[in-house]
């Protein structure tokens, strides 16, 4: 095997990119870039029943966005393709007659209903369900016989007895098994289609890969993948089986919890930037020398260090990530977060689609108040809400503040002053704080929270002056005149 460092990640195409997923091929690019190796990416699209229509297409459009680039695949060729394991079953059929012809495979004539009343048979005994081996030495009438019924053979891998399969691991040291652990497993399924032990072994060789990092719901994989390179004297990869992620109640993150995003289409659709994202995978069951946590792309690919992969599962935090996304957008250029945030407000009708200059300025202003407190685009929608409403519905925390002794007069005061403005400005409004603030006496919260929720409804929120602009001032009226009447 060649000493150059080749790693690959190996979608199926049956969906959308999987946070999981997007872990494995995210610490195999790091990998790959980091020793200066080559990051493949293979289709393994040989199980047509759970296949999807654009399903490879999806993955590599988010592997795209996330940032993770690969040196050889499907849509971009290489000097070991084809990169589609339906492409390469001329190859897999190579290696399948030389097994076959050495007694190192055979056919099982066994039918479905058969293999079954076997398992159960082995539960009724307290076993283990594994292939018995009932067809691996067949005699030719035997065979004959199989197939004047018309049955479809599989083709099993004929397990070496009493031997013991040890492989170190990149992340978890030195895992061991035995042959005796397994049945004489499937290497080909009665449509002639590979499975997914014997294609990957083989396209593994061809591919010259060096190391496989992948999930740990794969370990038991590898001594049945480790046959098929023994059987063709060929030197395995080095393995390395990554930890499981957990939600936060430390159970194994499901599809099925509704609570936790785990598509990146999802992510990218609600306004996440794709830089955090990265950060945010990348430390998933890995982690730098010290306490920081943000960094680029470049400063991973210079640091990371296989042995750093947690032998821990890592836990996924959602909270974690927005406050992760929340840094990237505070140090994003405003463009680049209206860009990230208007599409959200269009799209929840609070702007239209077409917008002149004006009301596109408008926008801008009205983002740019929350630029230091978005998490991700679209939180933009109830952020601004207040800025949408006709009528405010004072909750019990903005009454307890509006019930205050000296809000009538402030109110009042402020109301006058605001009233007198030739030209409406933050400046503007500022000043009319001030010289409520010189004639009321009153000052600090005493001053600055009535007003605040009188306008707003809320007790915190964006800079005064600028959130009373962008209101307007007929809004602003209306608010103020509306609080005189329920505190009266």
């Amino acid at each position: 095997m060649s000493k150059d460092v080749r790693v690959r990640y190996a979608p199926s195409p049956t969906g959308h990119l999987h946070i999981g997923n997007a872990r494995t091929a995210l610490f195999n690019y790091l990998y790959a870039k980091h020793l200066g190796g080559s990051f493949i990416i293979r289709t393994e699209d040989t199980d047509d029943k759970r296949n999807v229509e654009g399903g490879e297409e999806s993955q590599l459009m988010y592997l795209k966005w996330l940032g993770i680039k690969w040196d050889e695949g499907a849509d971009i060729g290489g000097n070991f393709g084809p990169y589609r394991q339906t492409e390469r079953l001329d190859i897999y059929q190579k290696y399948v007659d030389e097994l076959l012809e050495r007694g190192l495979a055979y056919k099982c004539y066994m039918t479905e209903e058969e293999l079954e009343q076997e398992r159960e048979e082995q539960r009724a005994n307290g076993q283990v369900p594994k292939y018995s081996g009932a067809h691996r030495d067949l005699t030719e009438e035997q065979i004959k016989q199989f197939e004047a019924e018309g049955r479809k053979p599989s083709i099993r891998f004929r397990v070496p007895e009493n031997k013991t399969y040890t492989f170190q691991d990149i992340v978890r040291d030195k895992i061991t098994f035995e042959s005796s652990d397994f049945g004489d497993w499937v290497m080909v399924k009665k449509n002639g289609i590979p499975t997914y032990n014997f294609a990957v072994a083989i396209d593994d060789h061809e591919m010259k890969i060096s190391h496989v990092l992948r999930g740990e719901e794969h370990i038991s994989n590898t001594p049945k993948q480790m046959m098929v390179f023994e059987a063709f004297g060929w030197e395995a990869p080095q393995y390395g089986h990554m930890t499981l992620i957990l939600n936060e109640n430390r159970k194994k993150l499901s599809k099925r919890d509704e609570h936790i995003l785990q598509f990146i289409e999802q992510y990218k659709n609600l306004g996440y930037i794709p830089e955090a994202l990265f950060n945010f995978i990348a430390l998933l069951g890995w982690s730098p020398v010290g306490e920081e946590e943000i960094f680029t792309q470049e400063q991973f690919i210079e640091m990371f260090d296989p042995d750093r992969l947690s032998t821990s599962p890592a836990i996924f935090d959602p909270a974690k990530l927005k406050w992760m996304n929340n840094q990237y957008i505070k140090q994003a250029p405003l463009d680049d977060v209206v860009a990230l945030s208007l599409p959200h407000l269009v799209k929840a009708g609070k702007l239209p689609e077409e917008m002149d200059e004006n009301q596109k300025a408008w926008a801008v202003d009205l983002i740019s108040l929350y630029h230091e407190q978005l998490s991700y685009g679209a939180e933009i929608v109830e952020l601004t809400d207040l800025f949408f409403k006709k009528e405010i519905d004072y909750g019990e925390e903005a009454m307890a503040v509006l019930n205050e002794e000296q809000v009538p007069e402030v109110i009042t005061t402020f109301l006058a002053k605001f009233d007198e403005l030739e030209e409406l400005s933050p400046e503007e409004i500022k000043a009319s704080i001030k010289a409520t603030q010189k004639e009321t006496k009153q000052k600090g919260k005493k001053l600055f929270m009535p007003i605040r929720v009188a306008t707003t409804g809320q007790v915190h929120g964006p800079e005064l002056p600028n959130a009373i602009f962008l209101l307007g001032k007929d809004v602003v009226k209306a608010r103020l005149n509306h609080v005189l009447e329920l505190i009266k």
